[in-house]
């Protein structure tokens, strides 16, 4: 029997999630950040018959338009002991409905297969991609460089040896820098934006699980790339780099450093968050010999309205592309 119970102890919550290998989205910082933007973040432990954590959840809740009432979700989580997932699913079931009663509770495991429980159901309304490249930092760094492409492999020697030095962003006004690099690459490639405020509380709420490399020359950024990091993964967040960089393919060492830096801490899973078709993931798919697909999307119908909510409501469709919008 497994019972849950909620954890208000920041230091508490992130040393159990880092026990049991969990992704950075489920770290307290990842939570405090969205509750600053419109969720709010819940921190559920489970414990066995004996009062022994064996897993726990980062549940966001958001506020839904009358009827729905309120949506929860888990991203890439919840954490569990290994053999306990699906047991852990069923306690956060049942603990979301009592608890935070809404139309859905939604799920994104970090895993490749979906763990064995009763009333789950398979979505195709993602909001992370489950397509992605995972790179396992336990292999050497001569095999990690040996999956790469030819090309990526010339590329990081050769932009490694420009007259750029790559590092952490260390203050404000250097992050300040990178979002404008950020601004220009969204403009570049039409994609939308939160405003900077935003970006500054990424860094502000997540603490030390908050990572952004750069590389500059002279005294500013041309290129950056931004992580949340748990002792277990490092998921790329954001990145940019502006017209020097791109001329420079400055990219290319950056990420390499990313990833030697990662694994030089001890961190085992380097995440780049997704697979599309287009040049952001040729560029990923160029630093590894193989792709990763995680469970995907499941969604704990927790109303009669879930039907309506997926399907039939214009209203709902409509909540659900914005809500999917600010997990981002």
């Amino acid at each position: 029997m497994i019972t849950g119970r909620t954890c208000s102890d920041n230091e508490q919550w992130d040393e159990l999630v880092c026990n049991l290998n969990g992704h950075p989205l489920q770290m307290w910082g990842w939570g405090e950040l969205k509750s600053a933007h419109n969720w709010s973040a819940h921190h559920i432990v489970f414990d066995d018959e004996s009062g022994q954590p064996v897993g726990g959840a980062q549940v966001l809740v958001r506020q839904l338009p009358f009827p729905f009432r309120q949506l929860a979700y888990v991203p890439r989580g919840p954490v569990a002991r290994q053999g306990s997932e699906g047991d852990i699913l069923t306690a956060l079931a049942a603990y979301v409905r009592e608890h935070h009663p809404g139309v859905v509770l939604t799920i994104e495991p970090d895993s490749e297969l979906m763990p064995d429980a009763q009333g789950w159901i398979e979505t195709p309304n993602t909001i992370l991609i489950p397509r992605t490249l995972i790179l396992d930092l336990n292999k050497s760094l001569d095999d990690l460089m040996a999956a790469m492409t030819k090309k990526t492999r010339q590329y990081i020697r050769k932009s490694g040896k420009e007259d750029v030095v790559i590092r952490k962003v260390r203050t404000a006004d250097e992050l300040q820098k990178c979002l404008d690099i950020y601004h220009q690459t969204a403009e570049r490639a039409g994609f939308a934006l939160h405003g900077d405020q935003y970006y500054h509380d990424v860094a502000q709420k997540l603490g030390d699980s908050s990572v952004v490399f750069a590389a500059f020359k002279g005294d500013m950024p041309i290129a950056f790339l931004w992580l949340a990091i748990s002792s277990h993964t490092a998921f790329e967040l954001y990145g940019g780099m502006n017209d020097e960089g791109q001329q420079l393919r400055v990219n290319y060492a950056l990420k390499w450093h990313a990833i030697t830096k990662c694994r030089e801490w001890g961190i085992e899973r380097y995440d780049m968050n997704g697979l599309l078709n287009d040049g952001v993931s040729t560029f990923k798919q160029g630093f590894a010999d193989h792709e990763s697909m995680l469970a995907g999307t499941f969604d704990y119908p927790l109303s009669p309205l879930y039907t309506a909510w997926t399907k039939g409501l214009p209203l709902a469709k409509t909540v659900v592309r914005k809500a999917k919008s600010l997990l981002k």
